[in-house]
C-alpha cells in the first residue's frame, strides 16, 4: 500500500479538524442549551471561538481563517435543520459568527506567520472572555423604547384603532427576511381591558419534517385617555423567542400620531443584538403606524 502523499494528509486532516471543530460546537451547543444559556454572548461568541480553535488545533491547513470560514458555513447549513432553528435566527446570527471566527482565524495566521502581530492574541483572549461572560455576569441595559411618529391627515385614528385593523404588505426589507407578518386580527374597543388577537404567517422551522408552527399575539387596553391608549403584551408566541415586547403606547394629537413599542432585549451580546432589535422594532413601529394613519 502505497504511503499517502503530503497533499492527501493535508486534505485528511483538513476534514478531521472541520468535523472536530463540528462536533465540538455542537457539543458546546447541547451543554448551553441545558444549562439555558442559549441566548447569551456565551452561545452566540463562544461556539464561533470554539470551531475556530478547533480547526486551527487540528487542522493543517495553509490558512486557518479559510477554513474557519468554511466550518461556520456548513455548521449554519445544519443549524436549521438538526436543531430547528427558523430563518431568522440563522440570519441574524450569521455575521456574528463570522465575525468572531474571522478575527480568531486572522490572529492565529498571524502568529503562524511570524510577522510581528502575533501579540495581539495577547489581547484577544481577554476580549473574547469578556465578550461570552456578557449575559451570564453582566449585560447591557435591556429595557428599550422606539418611537415613530407620522402625519394623521384625515384619517379618523381613534375609530380606526377600536376596529379590527387591516394589515397591509409588508414594504420593509430588513422585515421580510423572515420576520413573521401579521395577517388578521379579532377584537374590538378602546376601553380598558378590551382585547385584540393578532394572527401571524405561522413560524417555519428549518428542521426536517417540522410542522408550521401558528403564532400570535394577544394585546390589552391598559390605559386610556383622550388621544391616548395603551395596549399592554399579555400573550407572545410570535416574537418571544427574539425579544420581550412588553407594550405599545398610541398618541394622536396635534395631526400626528405617535407609536412607541416597549420591549426588553433577551439575546446576547448586547453590542451585537441591541442595534439590530431596535432597527427590526422601528421597521414594525413604521409599519405599525402606517396601518392606522395610512
Amino acid at each position: 500500500m502505497e504511503p499517502e502523499s503530503r497533499p492527501q494528509l493535508r486534505a485528511r486532516r483538513t476534514l478531521a479538524g472541520v468535523l472536530g471543530a463540528l462536533f465540538a460546537a455542537m457539543l458546546l451547543y447541547r451543554v448551553l442549551h441545558e444549562g439555558h444559556l442559549e441566548q447569551t454572548a456565551l452561545f452566540y461568541v463562544g461556539i464561533p471561538a470554539v470551531i475556530a480553535i478547533t480547526v486551527a488545533l487540528t487542522a493543517r491547513a495553509r490558512s486557518t481563517t479559510g477554513m474557519v470560514m468554511a466550518s461556520i458555513t456548513v455548521a449554519l447549513a445544519l443549524a436549521g435543520p438538526l436543531l430547528g432553528e427558523g430563518i431568522v435566527c440563522l440570519v441574524m446570527a450569521a455575521p456574528l459568527f463570522y465575525l468572531v471566527g474571522a478575527l480568531v482565524g486572522l490572529f492565529i495566521d498571524s502568529g503562524r506567520r511570524g510577522d510581528g502581530n502575533g501579540r495581539m492574541n495577547l489581547f484577544l483572549a481577554p476580549l473574547l472572555i469578556a465578550a461570552m461572560l456578557e449575559g451570564t455576569a453582566a449585560s447591557l441595559p435591556r429595557d428599550n423604547e422606539v418611537s415613530v411618529t407620522r402625519p394623521i391627515g384625515t384619517t379618523d385614528v381613534e375609530r380606526a384603532l377600536a376596529a379590527e385593523p387591516r394589515f397591509g404588505p409588508m414594504e420593509s426589507w430588513f422585515l421580510a427576511l423572515g420576520f413573521p407578518r401579521p395577517l388578521r386580527a379579532e377584537g374590538t374597543g378602546l376601553a380598558v381591558g378590551d382585547t385584540r388577537k393578532i394572527f401571524f404567517t405561522p413560524r417555519r422551522s428549518l428542521g426536517i419534517g417540522a410542522p408550521l408552527e401558528p403564532r400570535s399575539m394577544t394585546l390589552r387596553v391598559s390605559e386610556r385617555s383622550p388621544g391616548r391608549v395603551v395596549f399592554a403584551v399579555v400573550a407572545d408566541t410570535t416574537v418571544a423567542r427574539w425579544m420581550d415586547l412588553r407594550r405599545a403606547t398610541f398618541d394622536w394629537r396635534g395631526g400626528e400620531l405617535k407609536l412607541t413599542l416597549g420591549y426588553r432585549r433577551t439575546f446576547d451580546p448586547g453590542w451585537y443584538f441591541g442595534p439590530l432589535q431596535r432597527y427590526a422594532v422601528s421597521e414594525a413601529a413604521g409599519y405599525l403606524a402606517k396601518t392606522f394613519a395610512p
